[in-house]
């Protein structure tokens, strides 16, 4: 079985029974992790998995801490074994570190799981806040204020999300610009 439909088989077994409607946002983060691949070169399979993975902590079955991140990739990387970058996307995906000086949890986290190289992380960041709770795409924008209105300014979420805001534009417009320059490369000159 190869990585991406492994972690398939695995995201749907832990999500769509229980929470079906984080299992369609976790396709859709794995949809638009495909839309990355005239960018993601040999990486295109580690980020779509990942992608699918990414909201594996959620799951009742495996959520011992309820900080979803650092949940995942414990899950992974002690009871699945899996491949160490996808465990540290999972661990740090969509500025986790923040949320987790949040919740008390940003020694832990930082200790135990190393960040992914730069560009995958933005990337699954991209994904991630570019996808709806339904699995649509949207903007991040658009997507950090449905996380505000859902969770409410004042909680932890809702906290992380404002100080995270700049960050998530920033890896938003990177990924934009690597996708601007490779679709302007296929135009006749």
């Amino acid at each position: 079985m190869g990585l991406t439909e492994w972690a398939y088989s695995l995201s749907e077994s832990l999500l769509s029974d229980p929470l079906p409607r984080r299992w369609e946002h976790s396709l859709g983060v794995a949809k638009r992790a495909r839309s990355l691949r005239p960018i993601l070169g040999d990486d295109a399979e580690l980020l779509e998995a990942a992608a699918v993975l990414h909201d594996i902590g959620y799951s009742p079955a495996i959520a011992t801490t309820g900080f979803h991140p650092l949940d995942g990739a414990r899950f992974l990387r002690a009871q699945e074994g899996a491949d160490e970058r996808v465990v540290r996307l999972v661990a740090h995906h969509s500025c986790a570190l923040l949320e987790a000086k949040e919740r008390g949890l940003e020694a832990e986290l930082g200790s135990e799981f190393d960040l992914e190289r730069a560009d995958l992380v933005d990337a699954l960041l991209y994904c991630d806040m570019t996808t709806t709770p339904d699995g649509t795409q949207t903007t991040p924008a658009e997507r950090l204020d449905e996380i505000v209105q859902r969770y409410g300014p004042d909680t932890i979420v809702g906290r992380f999300i404002q100080r995270a805001a700049p960050e998530i534009h920033a890896a938003s417009g990177r990924i934009e610009g690597r996708l601007a320059k490779v679709s302007g490369s296929d135009q006749p000159m």
